[in-house]
């Protein structure tokens, strides 16, 4: 192994806690869970873990230098991700209640989940600073494999809990005027999870 006990054991704690603090991936995790289901939320599921995984590895085989030689790339893809999650927000705060079909009611699917990674600020900032962290320069694309793959892992666990407890709350939100009040409030949490975002634009 590339890392050490110790690093390995660090790494393994930060991918965890990264993982399953809140943010934009598990807010809309339980916002699933509540309004579709186990069944229809596991491609979302999926496609945050695989997704995810993905992007770290391509960040560690360079990606983000794209960034330090374009900032402007960095500023646009900032720009669209905080346009497309106001958007969702809008979408979670209309939605029209459990076991909604309508269009306007889908749950992600698995390539809409590990396209939104690109577009997570959150995602973004995890990515940069685990590679930056927990890689070896004497094995560095070893240990950029073994920190995708430790996310990959430890992502698994943090969705299920975030859907579980979408799914727990679930019977409670059964009436339209609580599942309205409950998908509002999500939307705000998405929206203002943007703050530091947009906070460090305007200062930029």
């Amino acid at each position: 192994m590339p890392l050490a006990l110790d690093a390995f054991v660090a790494l393994v704690a930060f991918a965890l806690v990264a993982s399953i603090t809140p943010g934009p991936n598990t807010l809309m995790l339980l916002a699933s869970g509540v309004n579709f289901g186990w069944r229809r939320t596991l491609p979302h599921m999926f496609g945050i873990c695989i997704g995810f995984t993905t992007m770290i590895f391509l960040v560690g085989l360079g990606f983000a230098g794209v960034f330090q030689r374009y900032p402007w790339a960095h500023d646009a893809l900032r720009v669209v991700g905080i346009v497309y999650m106001l958007w969702l927000a809008w979408k979670i705060a209309t939605s029209a209640g459990i076991g909604e079909t309508s269009a306007a009611g889908r749950p992600f699917t698995f390539l809409q989940a590990a396209a939104f990674q690109w577009v997570n600020p959150k995602a973004w900032a995890i990515a940069v600073a685990a590679i930056g962290a927990y890689t070896v320069p004497d094995a560095y694309l070893t240990s950029v494999a073994v920190v995708a793959l430790v996310f990959g892992a430890v992502g698994v666990p943090s969705v299920s809990t975030w859907t579980l407890v979408g799914l727990g709350v679930r019977r409670l939100l059964a009436q339209p005027r609580r599942i309205r009040v409950f998908n509002g409030l999500m939307a705000l949490l998405l929206v203002l999870s943007l703050w530091p975002v947009v906070s460090e634009a305007l200062q930029g």
